[in-house]
């Protein structure tokens, strides 16, 4: 593994791919590395993909010198041992940088010197089990998403001091798991249908009554465990100081529009950084990125924003009226008759764009048909009240520009120099990457003056190529004369070299994997560590700790059990949090959350300042 120095530090903006295409959006826009599911044991099933275009993939990424890692993040039972090595093996052969895994049984197998990363499902949250999974292999550790920075700071601290320094990856925005993740069983205990292995059904964005031990009922019908997303776009500063080098987005099952245009924010915001860092912070990959659109995180898929526990912990948090997207607020009704309404401002609406608004606090949506000057016509009859907010939640004009509309080049310096009986022209690219090559070619004295901008225009006429023109030295002891056909076949000869030569020069990072032995910190374990073949169970054998309950999704055992382990609370955001100075609520407790004739018992462990949810 290549590891920063103090003085440059690389800096990697993490995207997601949910199929080839909108892998090289993320490209394109300024993604340093994506990440993908395979066909089989990607934690999001829906999201799978052929090696064919992982592999497509992976090649037009290396053009970048970007990284393409490919998740394998579910557990495996002992008949999928061998599908698993496989897979692991199909990555590595294919190039792939990284692959993302969860189950420890992975590391009792005889793998192929390709890195691996430990992903959140792995319960990244605590310090003792970050250090032990630094010391047993893993190149890069993803975090959990509830840390707040002082706990990232000291996760980091202990990494270095104990002379184990990994790569530290975490979300800055998209989705989140109300639960910590791997730790929701929630899905398996509901449809039989288990999260850690990629097919949850997400129960907790559906509404729920929350009802105390008495049956009253103190919330009905609301979206209780649907949180808000994520968005650390204004706090990129304070996590790369934290020891954070990896800057993860969420939405593998997102839509091209998103990844596009939450990339190329995320991409401007990391370059004001590094362009500001004098050289202490540099780019993951290479390439600048021009946009025909301006990145808006309002204008595709959220469900508002939050910073979550990042900073100090927020009670605001939950989507409470819906799962659903809102999008970008555009105005405020200021009358509606039967066919047209009228916003207060004008919104920039267009005719085919969507909206949505709140009505009796359920979340209600319609296309437009058409807009005219300030007339909105629906496309079909819908009273909005005056004074309701219109948010738009599908520009469409937005979608196509973010889809067709970043370019990403790599600079290219020429160099033109006379030889004996021609000329030698170089190609350097902005990582060093050099290909020359002597042509032979009368050196006619030029009848006029102004050739070395004839030679300037004409190689610069990269096209579609990776390659941007940057900077030109002419070491000529007179003007001469070359044609532009001529001058055009060198350039496509230059552009043509340099390009293998870039990938030739690509730096694939490797590790040599062992076994180890690093005493792992708890002794013994129980469903929720998730071990469901026998693999991981010597694993943790060798490691010091006994297996004590293999996963629900193998003994299926669901009634009383821990379903979720949250950090997000109920009774905080009810304001009855017994660590605050006075509570402002009480109630009957033992409070339960209800739905579909289902019930969840919830518990309180405030030592912690975390609440578990119980199978009833």
């Amino acid at each position: 593994m290549i590891k920063n120095t103090e003085n440059n530090i690389k800096l990697e903006l993490l995207a997601p791919a949910r199929c080839l295409e909108a892998g090289k959006i993320a490209i394109l826009a300024g993604a340093d590395a994506v990440y993908i599911g395979a066909h089989k044991f990607g934690a999001r099933a829906a999201a799978g993909n052929s090696w064919d275009d992982i592999k497509s993939l992976v090649d037009f990424a290396h053009q970048y010198y970007a990284k393409v890692y490919v998740a394998l993040n579910t557990i495996f039972f002992d008949n999928e041992a061998t599908g698993m090595k496989k897979s692991i093996e199909k990555a590595y052969e294919i190039g792939a940088d990284a692959v993302i895994i969860q189950d420890m049984g992975v590391l009792e197998m005889d793998l192929p010197p390709i890195p691996l990363f430990a992903s959140t499902q792995c319960h990244n949250y605590d310090s003792k089990q970050i250090q032990f999974l630094a010391e047993a292999g893993f190149s890069r550790i993803i975090l959990a998403r509830e840390l707040s920075l002082s706990q990232m700071k000291e996760i980091n601290k202990n990494l270095i001091s104990n002379e184990t320094p990994v790569e530290l990856e975490a979300f800055v925005h998209g989705a989140l798991c109300v639960s910590y993740s791997g730790r929701c069983h929630m899905s398996q205990a509901c449809a039989k249908k288990s999260a850690n292995r990629g097919e949850c059904v997400q129960v907790c964005r559906q509404a729920f009554d929350l009802i105390d031990s008495e049956g009253k009922i103190l919330v009905e019908d609301k979206y209780l465990l649907s949180l808000k997303d994520l968005n650390l776009s204004e706090r990129l500063e304070d996590l790369i100081k934290a020891g954070i080098t990896s800057f993860k987005i969420e939405g593998r099952l997102k839509d091209d529009a998103y990844v596009g245009n939450v990339t190329a924010e995320y991409r401007r915001l990391l370059d004001l950084i590094i362009d500001a860092s004098e050289g202490k912070y540099v780019r993951a990959s290479s390439g600048r990125v021009a946009l025909s659109f301006t990145p808006d995180l309002q204008k595709t898929f959220n469900r508002g924003y939050t910073e979550y526990f990042i900073g100090k912990r927020q009670g605001d948090i939950i989507s409470l009226n819906s799962q659903k997207a809102l999008g970008k607020l555009v105005g405020m009704v200021k009358e509606c008759t039967r066919d047209y309404f009228v916003l207060k401002e004008k919104g920039n609406l267009k005719n085919g764009d969507g909206i949505c608004w709140f009505a009796d606090g359920q979340l209600q949506g319609i296309n437009l048909n058409r807009v005219e000057n300030w007339r909105i016509y629906p496309a079909r009859r819908q009273y909005i009240a005056p004074g309701t907010k219109i948010f738009c939640n599908q520009d469409l004009d937005f979608e196509k520009s973010v889809s067709t509309g970043a370019e990403r080049k790599v600079a290219v310096d020429f160099t033109i120099e006379e030889n004996a009986k021609g000329f030698t022209v170089t190609a350097q690219d902005e990582d060093g990457n050099k290909f020359s090559k002597k042509f032979v070619q009368e050196k006619a004295l030029a009848k006029k003056t102004g050739q070395e901008n004839l030679w300037r225009d004409q190689f610069s006429k990269l096209g579609e190529s990776l390659f941007a023109a940057r900077n030109f030295c002419f070491v000529l002891a007179e003007e001469y004369f070359v044609p532009m056909s001529i001058l055009n076949d060198w350039r496509r000869d230059l552009i043509a070299g340099l390009a293998k030569k870039r990938f030739e020069n690509y730096a694939r990072q490797t590790v040599e994997h062992q076994k180890t032995d690093n005493q792992f910190p708890v002794k013994k374990l129980d469903c929720s560590y998730n071990v469901v073949n026998d693999l991981g169970k010597a694993f943790y054998a060798r490691h010091g700790s006994q297996v004590d309950e293999e996963a629900m999704e193998k003994t299926n055992d669901v009634k009383g059990k821990k379903l979720m382990t949250t950090k997000h609370c109920l009774k905080y955001w009810l304001n009855s949090c017994p660590k605050k100075a006075k509570a402002e609520v009480e109630f009957k407790e033992p409070l339960y959350l209800t739905q579909g004739g289902k019930r969840y018992k919830l518990k309180f462990d405030c030592q912690n300042c975390q609440m578990e949810i119980y199978n009833q």
